[in-house]
């Protein structure tokens, strides 16, 4: 267990630096509030994105984009929503995905897939 939790941080580390290549500009990491959280709220321009960092093993039993179910989803709408009114953000909100998958070499691959919601891939 001690192993995935190590992959998952470098995964999340790697997903925040490459946010910031990208422009994002990082605005909270691993935001908990209650029952609700979110892994990265970053902004970039006038948009807002909630971005999910599911980070798996290459070729293992499930990609990453496999790993956000409905219920996923739902949560994090619900985070967000509730987030957004904490803030009083007026910004638009867009639900991301980062998906970083650790290769046999060790290195990491990372894909960001924006709006999630709306593509279902």
């Amino acid at each position: 267990m001690r192993e995935i939790g190590e992959i998952g941080r470098r995964g999340e580390e790697a997903a925040v630096e490459y946010l910031r290549e990208q422009g994002f500009l990082i605005l909270e990491r691993n935001w908990r509030n209650g029952r609700y959280e979110i892994d990265i709220i970053a902004q970039r321009w006038d948009e807002i994105h909630f971005v999910e960092v599911k980070t798996r093993k290459a070729e293992g039993w499930t990609t990453p984009e496999e790993a956000i179910t409905p219920q996923k989803f739902r949560s994090l709408k619900r985070a967000a929503s509730y987030y957004l009114a904490l803030k009083h953000c007026p910004l638009e909100p867009r639900f991301d995905l980062c998906a970083v998958e650790s290769l046999a070499n060790g290195s990491l691959q990372i894909t960001l897939r924006e709006d999630v919601m709306q593509s279902h891939w």
